[in-house]
């Protein structure tokens, strides 16, 4: 009779897991031993936080959950950033965990920690395997919770003595299939408003899409003639060249944009929370426009806006389903309203404004966008840096952007590492500060050790630039535990064996992208930019005096 270890292996083979990231620890040894000889791709990370992340941005990739390893006590604690950015981000994660022995639980032994109390508020379920569960129908519920509703991340506990044990016969594959949209749900309603406004927008986020659902939005705004939008980091969401996107609600939103939204007769937020960053501090959709009707479509009853006047509960996956061979009313009228808006989006994204000193984020970028496939991959962590990315770059399809909503620093590199693992045959392409990068960089070792050839590019401008940008504007002329010291970072490629360059200045960017793709080979580009090119459009000696 097969282990509970050997169980749980089988179980992730069952629901089709390939892959799996990790730490080893000695507290999960028995699935270690089942995962060698099972054909799945153990992918050994640095840090349990590399580990969550790449576990984080494969989930957000396939869909499925992402699965990882850590063992007890600090490194479940050091997993706990990838879990809180799956909670946040709506990713489907199923992280395990060693325990300690169950004959010392409770007793603060080496490295315990009571696993329901630490993730209880950021999992969406916590686990822990006793003599009496069937490891098999526990995996099962696992992978069933992480991706049912609003997605998120499930923990499950593996006590050490008990990974050994021959457990149950393993039972039938026991996960339903998810819910289809309910006849009750008042698709007449929707298309009532949507027939029936001049000035509409629709806002689009959220987890659990696909290239077919993404399609099908668009389509349906071709054929509704709707003007689209993304909110903060799921621009793959809507192709940037389509004459219907409008641009994306975040950091650093479109002025006219945000008029645009206030002033809209319906807003439809299709499949997003609409959080603190889209809603730009939670104010966006408190709008005074008494005419403003805000249709809501989102699979969680705790996450729907309370004052829409429509609440559609489901994902936007369903109701594009549903609406796909509804013949369009009301068209006509909103033809300039698209095209306006569509304008606006090309005057804000199209001329990047010179910034300080001779590296030119905004042309690097732009260069980027026009010098490569629409299938590359970019992915970022959280830092000023990526301001340039979401407003000059355009992405053209589903999967090509993986950036955190949570907002941690140091998801990119890891997320690229996941994101070149799945396919080996695009360019994946991580942007990190020079603080951003230094929280997981040593995970390029990995990259290495995989053969994964990403290339990596180090914007830095010695210093915590998001938290500088804000101790200007607060504490003016009061710098203090802001600048940071950095290494070579191309020098750094090289001693972990792979490739560095170092760029100064815009043109140099493309001539070393090139060469660092034909060369084959993980690669670091170290970018110096100018400090006082703090955001697009502002400097930072005028933060303090603005």
């Amino acid at each position: 009779m097969p282990t509970n270890a050997e169980q749980l292996v089988k179980r992730l083979l069952t629901h089709k897991v390939d892959r799996v990231f990790c730490v080893p620890g000695e507290s999960y040894l028995d699935v270690l031993d089942a995962l060698r000889d099972s054909g799945v791709d153990t992918v050994v990370a640095r840090h349990e936080g590399g580990a969550a992340f790449m576990a984080e941005a494969d989930g957000k990739l396939t869909g499925r959950p992402g699965v990882a390893f850590v063992t007890r006590g600090p490194g479940a604690t050091n997993a706990s950033c990838g879990v809180h950015t799956a909670q946040q981000d709506s990713t489907p994660l199923v992280l395990f965990v060693g325990q300690v022995a169950t004959t010392m639980l409770g007793r603060d032994a080496f490295q315990e920690i009571d696993y329901q109390h630490y993730f209880g508020g950021i999992a969406k379920k916590v686990y822990q395997i006793t003599e009496e569960d069937n490891m098999s129908d526990l995996v099962d519920e696992a992978f069933q919770i992480a991706t049912d509703g609003r997605p998120g991340p499930v923990i499950v506990a593996l006590p050490e003595d008990l990974q050994g044990l021959e457990g149950e016969k393993s039972t039938a594959f026991g996960v339903s299939s998810k819910a289809s949209i309910s006849e009750n749900i008042d698709i007449q309603s929707f298309l009532d408003y949507v027939a029936s406004c001049k000035a509409p927008l629709v806002l689009v986020g959220g987890s659990g899409w696909n290239e077919t659902s993404v399609g099908q939005l668009q389509k349906f705004a071709e054929r509704w003639n709707l003007p689209v939008g993304v909110v903060f980091r799921r621009q793959q969401l809507f192709d940037h060249d389509h004459r219907c996107y409008a641009g994306d609600c975040g950091i650093g939103i479109n002025p006219k944009l945000r008029e645009r939204i206030e002033n809209s007769d319906l807003v439809v937020v299709l499949g997003s929370r609409f959080s603190e960053i889209p809603s730009q501090g939670y104010t966006l959709l408190e709008t005074s426009n008494r005419d403003q009707k805000l249709v809501h479509v989102h699979i969680s009853d705790c996450d729907r806006f309370p004052h829409a006047d429509l609440t559609i509960s489901c994902h936007p996956n369903e109701l594009l389903d549903a609406l796909e061979e509804v013949a369009p009313v009301g068209v006509a009228p909103r033809r300039e309203w698209v095209e306006t808006a569509r304008t606006e989006y090309e005057a804000w994204t199209s001329q990047p404004t010179p910034n300080p000193g001779p590296l030119q984020m905004g042309q690097i970028i732009r260069n980027l966008r026009e010098n490569t496939s629409n299938d590359l991959i970019i992915t970022n962590g959280a830092g000023n840096y990526s301001g340039w990315i979401h407003r000059f770059f355009r992405y053209r399809g589903f999967g090509t952007q993986l950036a955190p909503t949570s907002g941690s620093m140091g998801y990119g590199l890891p997320a690229a590492i996941a994101a070149k693992l799945r396919y080996p045959d695009r360019t994946v392409v991580c942007f990190a500060g020079d603080g951003c990068f230094q929280m997981t960089g040593m995970e390029f070792a990995t990259a290495v050790q995989k053969q994964a050839n990403i290339i990596v590019v180090v914007v830095d401008n010695g210093m915590y630039g998001t938290i500088r940008m804000h101790q200007e504007r607060r504490y003016p002329e009061r710098v203090h535990a802001t600048d940071i010291v950095n290494p070579d970072f191309a020098q750094m490629a090289d001693a972990f064996g792979g490739v560095g360059f170092t760029i100064h200045t815009a043109n140099e960017f493309l001539e070393y992208f090139h060469e660092a793709v034909a060369l084959g080979k993980p690669a670091i580009l170290h970018m110096h930019l100018d400090p006082e090119a703090i955001t697009p459009t502002e400097t930072l000696s005028k933060l303090g005096t603005a």
